[in-house]
């Protein structure tokens, strides 16, 4: 196969840094799968030295596509592609769903079901009395045998019975509608944090790595809200893509 350098040029007429060109042009193979995941890349001195750059110059265009989730660096192994970043519209729809969709091998991790004290961020979205009991469910979601979401949901009691087989095996919002539930809408916040201890471990990532949130409402077609959603995902491996119109 021809080098991919080959396949890079570097403009240094054009008002674009050179960082940015060499890694926006390097993306582009990564995304088309002419460098598929678990490459091995030559190392950043090669590099710089092949493309007449400075090492950090070369060093930035790297870190930048390993803040993006698109490389990884491994002591003893060196830069390697890792796996596409999951990418997801910004609509009403299930994260299982949206995975299984793409091919990209859904598997959950059930991690408890049972009933709990509303507190008042659930309250509020149930409209139920803080303290209320309501199920509550959190499920480790994988794709491509990679941890990618923690989800924490909470629903009103009596609405529909869930086993943790059956969530294992299937996306909630997949059972909410065999049940019998109208999924009509939602109201969704997107925002970002640094990961506890815990959440850390779960994901695989470092301990204060960024998050993306996002916390949802359901309602169905009365208006009633049927389910809270409080979810994190690891901003390396995932990130919401929305489309917008001007006026």
């Amino acid at each position: 196969m021809e080098s991919f350098t080959k396949l890079i040029t570097i403009d240094r007429a054009s008002p674009v840094p050179l960082y940015f060109q060499f890694a926006q042009q390097l993306q582009q193979l990564i995304e088309t799968g002419v460098l598929p995941p678990g490459t091995r890349l030559t190392n950043e001195i090669s590099l710089a030295d092949q493309f007449g750059l400075s090492r950090p110059t070369m060093r930035q265009a790297m870190q930048h596509l390993v803040d993006k989730g698109l490389l990884a660096r491994k002591r003893g192994v060196g830069t390697q592609v890792v796996t596409n970043r999951i990418r997801r519209q910004v609509e009403f729809s299930s994260l299982y769903d949206d995975l299984e969709r793409d091919d990209r091998h859904p598997r959950t991790k059930v991690l408890s079901v049972g009933t709990c004290p509303a507190d008042t961020a659930t309250a509020a979205a149930l409209r139920v009395d803080e303290g209320t009991d309501v199920l509550s469910i959190e499920r480790l979601r994988f794709a491509d045998h990679q941890p990618i979401a923690l989800l924490r949901n909470h629903l009103p009691l009596g609405l529909v019975d869930l086993s943790a087989d059956a969530l294992a095996e299937a996306g909630l919002y997949q059972l909410l509608r065999q049940s019998g539930v109208d999924l009509h809408t939602a109201e969704q916040t997107i925002g970002a944090r640094r990961a506890t201890a815990a959440e850390a471990k779960l994901l695989d990532e470092t301990r204060g790595a960024t998050l993306l949130t996002m916390t949802r409402t359901a309602y169905d077609d009365t208006g009633k809200p049927i389910e809270y959603g409080a979810h994190v995902y690891r901003a390396s491996r995932y990130s919401f893509e929305m489309s917008i119109a001007a006026r």
